[in-house]
């Protein structure tokens, strides 16, 4: 699924595309409440080398109320699946949180703002890895060692996994996209773009 990377990247690229992810795959209630008119890609903050490597991960944010909501995207395009994608997210979330810091975007005495980690995954092979850290650590522990153990969780859209009648009710160029890698025939092809015309128009 290599070819995918630079076309899939490039769309990702752009706000809009970025923005029917998040109001179409993030089914939940505070989304209502983001102002997507600040959607903004993280390209200005001075990014560690280590995540500036990442060419498939990008970061966004956008205002809630008054505060910055940070979205953490993973391209992945690998046709195996990683085990331990938890764990790379914790690492990128804190490399992330310090490299805010470090730009001075985080004002003194203030929390650390939220973080929305997003995994979008390409592969042939049904996504199996576990999406919390929380799943990957041994299970039988005490709750007083527990409650140490570090947590984080991503949300995964398995794009080849999407039912189509999930899909085809959404008025939605990231919905649009996924139905058109799904597409086998050209009649299904045709469907996605004749859907597109109607509520483009």
């Amino acid at each position: 699924m290599a070819d995918h990377d630079p076309s899939y990247k490039l769309l990702f690229s752009h706000c809009d595309l970025v923005a029917d992810l998040i109001r179409g795959f993030v089914q939940e209630e505070w989304v209502e409440q983001l102002d997507f008119t600040t959607l903004q890609r993280v390209s200005e903050i001075g990014i560690s080398h280590d995540l500036r490597e990442r060419e498939n991960d990008m970061i966004w944010r956008l205002r809630w109320g008054e505060r910055w909501v940070y979205v953490y995207l993973l391209l992945e395009f690998q046709s195996s699946v990683d085990r331990f994608m938890a764990v790379r997210l914790l690492t990128y979330v804190g490399l992330l949180y310090q490299d805010l810091a470090a730009a001075g975007e985080i004002p003194a005495g203030s929390p650390l703002p939220p973080v929305l980690p997003i995994v979008l995954y390409n592969g042939e092979k049904s996504w199996w890895a576990k999406t919390s850290l929380d799943e990957l650590i041994e299970p039988d522990l005490p709750e007083q060692l527990r409650r140490w153990q570090p947590q984080i969780r991503y949300l995964l859209l398995d794009e080849q996994r999407l039912a189509e009648t999930e899909l085809a009710g959404q008025s939605n160029v990231a919905a649009a996209l996924f139905r058109l890698e799904n597409s086998r025939r050209p009649e299904d092809i045709e469907r996605v773009l004749a859907s597109l015309i109607d509520w483009l128009a």
